[in-house]
């Protein structure tokens, strides 16, 4: 039996602190019954002394009086019994009172255990009456003292051990939530890298393989009939198709070629070389700062993207790129004189379409600009987009 358990429920684990205080129970048990026996001076009373012990030890060993409150009172009902007997014949018993006080509180409900305090007490100090010893003031106040004594211990360490409980579940919670945080970190962190591979994909693996396309659809165009090249044409295009349809991956976020040896005005340059699609100008205006990397890089991405979705949607004549350097911001427009659309009615298809200007839009925001859209129907298309310069405006 485990006296100093709670009933119910029992903790999972039996502590040092617990197990010493069962060792001292057990102890303290034992001694009292050597003194009763000894104090007694007749035969029935160390007969008696050890009925008491042998009751005690029983309910100790049963591991039913640990499982069940109802055996753990019938128990106690045996002990107290065997305990009254003894006292009846020897004043010493009293003494008794005290461990039973303990094992009252720990196995009985509080509503149970308290009243057999009381009585444990009230007992205790008439028998000692009964004997015939002097009455004195520690007679009375010492049994009512001491069950005092141990139901404030009692429902003290059944307080900690319900504070340690606490503590307990709550440690175990936060272990959990911090693993939950960064489960949800790792994903988060996995979001915002297919977001960033979806951005750069499509401006540049999708954006690439369109214009080839492009330029393999006007190669078709200006063969002569029957030429033997129209099926190898034929096969590029396709295979390009094939792969712009399959492009899921972007292998490293470096610095684009075009800027590796160059300027962001020399790469918008290069854009509008003449090719597939609409006559492309480009403009410089104010005076040109160096920009940070990831700055370049954004414009340069933003144009490729919108340019592409000038070729590839607006049927276009005229496009024009103008990159305008301000006192504290730069600036990227992308006018064409196309069929135009109804911005707010872009919707990203299944096919990959429409993924283009949120995109763009994520592009400038993530480093704390603006990106504006104005088009309708059969007025063209104006893209801008305007990053505020940080402090210096170096790399």
């Amino acid at each position: 039996m485990d006296p100093v358990a709670s009933h119910p429920p029992a903790p999972r684990v039996l502590t040092p602190v617990r197990r010493a205080l069962r060792v001292c129970l057990h102890l303290l048990m034992a001694g009292l019954l050597v003194l009763a026996a000894v104090r007694a001076g007749s035969p029935a009373g160390t007969v008696l002394a050890g009925v008491t012990g042998a009751v005690y030890t029983a309910g100790a060993l049963l591991p039913v009086v640990r499982r069940s409150q109802r055996a753990a009172a019938g128990w106690l009902a045996l002990l107290a019994l065997s305990w009254l007997t003894l006292l009846w014949a020897t004043p010493e018993a009293l003494w008794i009172a005290f461990p039973l006080y303990f094992l009252q509180l720990h196995l009985l409900p509080a509503r149970w255990a308290l009243p057999a305090v009381a009585l444990t007490a009230v007992a205790a100090i008439l028998s000692y009456v009964g004997h015939g010893a002097a009455p004195n003031p520690g007679v009375f106040i010492g049994p009512p003292l001491g069950g005092a004594v141990a139901v404030a211990t009692v429902l003290g360490y059944q307080a900690l051990y319900r504070e340690s409980e606490r503590r307990q579940r709550l440690i175990e919670e936060l272990i959990t939530t911090r693993a939950e945080l960064a489960a949800a970190e790792r994903h988060a962190g996995t979001l915002a890298e297919r977001e960033r591979l979806a951005r750069e994909i499509h401006d540049t693996l999708a954006q690439g393989l369109s214009s080839i396309q492009l330029l393999l659809r006007a190669a078709e165009r200006a063969l002569p009939a029957g030429s033997p090249a129209a099926g190898h044409i034929d096969r590029a295009r396709r295979a390009a198709q094939d792969n712009l349809a399959e492009a899921r991956r972007f292998v490293r976020a470096l610095t684009p070629p075009d800027l590796e040896h160059g300027s962001l005005a020399a790469a918008l340059e290069r854009l509008c070389e003449p090719g597939a699609g609409p006559r492309v100008r480009f403009s410089v205006s104010g005076t040109p700062v160096e920009l940070p990397t990831p700055y370049e890089v954004a414009l340069l991405r933003i144009a490729q993207s919108a340019l592409g979705n000038t070729v590839r949607h607006a049927g276009a004549e005229r496009a024009e790129i103008t990159l305008s350097f301000m006192e504290d911001a730069v600036a990227l427009d992308v006018v064409d004189d196309g069929k135009g659309f109804v911005p707010e009615a872009v919707r990203v298809s299944a096919e990959g379409g429409g993924f283009g200007l949120p995109a763009m839009r994520s592009r400038a925001e993530s480093l704390g600009g603006t990106f504006t859209v104005e088009s309708a129907p059969g007025q063209g298309t104006a893209v801008a987009v305007t990053l505020p310069l940080p402090a210096g405006g170096a790399r």
